[in-house]
């Protein structure tokens, strides 16, 4: 799918897929709540997406506009993304294959094998698995449907962007200043950065621990990065995708790093303040306004994009 990724592309992308994804809720809540400064922040509740993650509208966005083989679908995944290829090629008719590390998490795993996909585990983190779902591509025929570095996957992300737009602006202008959005391999970020090409801030929130924008941002050019942490499922690719890194050179404001114990108090103060189960990937934005990495000026309107509920957990 050689399309480009801009506004015009994510806009026609949105028509194609809405009628099989959800239009997630916003939610405003005081900052007060979590002990911060009072001010309104607005939650984007991308967690209640089907599968439980973002990554479905990608998902779709890819196989929709694309000829699928007899064989169907490979994907390689840390989990929520092979949850959204099998939650996709069962809404197409396609047979899926999903290889994930034993990183994974169970709750995911088992997820997967309910949506009707073949389960393949191997390696120990996100690269090792890519690399067996090439080689079972190489051989089968099956379609590679790529976790964050297809067109289609960012312009399907893209659309959480477009929903925002729309659900928080206000008549003669208002909506938000800035978002903070987690970031693993890059197609969330690069997808919302096409759509709002600057017009909003956006501010990459990492694990300190798999720091792979940040790093290829100080190198000029995607780079290996350390792969661990508390989101290793979900946030730790050893590099972010090379369709996306352009994108966020030009639009991206700024990578900020958070420790896996901001993240585990996100995650608790989600669940306290709002009764949201959020997985760490999940928590991993908030998690930067909630420790201080960040701090907005005064005035400044902040949204946060809750991407992932994939957990056990239902208190931390």
């Amino acid at each position: 799918m050689d399309t480009a990724v801009n506004h015009e592309a994510i806009a026609a992308t949105y028509e194609r897929i809405r009628s099989h994804v959800r239009r997630t809720p916003v939610i405003e809540v005081d900052a007060a709540d979590f002990g911060l400064e009072s001010r309104p922040l607005t939650f984007k509740l991308e967690l209640f997406q089907h599968t439980g993650s973002f990554k479905p509208r990608g998902a779709l966005a890819s196989l929709l506009s694309r000829s699928l083989p007899a064989a169907g679908v490979v994907a390689a995944s840390g989990g929520n993304h092979g949850l959204a290829v099998a939650f996709a090629a069962r809404k197409v008719g396609v047979p899926a294959t999903i290889f994930v590390p034993t990183v994974a998490a169970a709750t995911k795993r088992e997820r997967i094998r309910e949506m009707g996909a073949e389960l393949v585990i191997t390696g120990e983190r996100y690269a090792d698995a890519l690399a067996a779902s090439r080689e079972f591509a190489a051989r089968s025929g099956a379609l590679e449907i790529h976790a964050y570095d297809q067109a289609g996957t960012l312009l399907g992300q893209g659309s959480v962007a477009l929903e925002i737009e729309q659900q928080c602006s206000k008549a003669g202008g208002g909506g938000l200043d800035t978002v903070l959005v987690a970031v693993g391999g890059g197609g969330l970020i690069g997808g919302m950065a096409a759509w709002f090409e600057g017009h909003v801030r956006l501010i990459a929130v990492e694990p300190r621990a798999a720091p792979t924008l940040y790093r290829a941002l100080e190198a000029g050019h995607p780079v290996d990065a350390e792969a661990g942490g508390i989101a290793a499922d979900s946030l730790a690719p050893r590099q972010v995708g090379s369709l996306m890194f352009p994108l966020a050179q030009k639009y991206v404001d700024r990578c900020v790093l958070v420790e896996d114990d901001a993240i585990r108090e996100a995650q608790r103060a989600l669940w306290r303040v709002m009764r949201v189960a959020a997985e760490p990937g999940g928590s991993a934005a908030f998690a930067a306004l909630l420790s201080g990495v960040y701090r907005p000026t005064s005035g400044e309107r902040v949204g946060i994009v809750l991407c992932g509920a994939n957990t056990d957990a239902v208190s931390f």
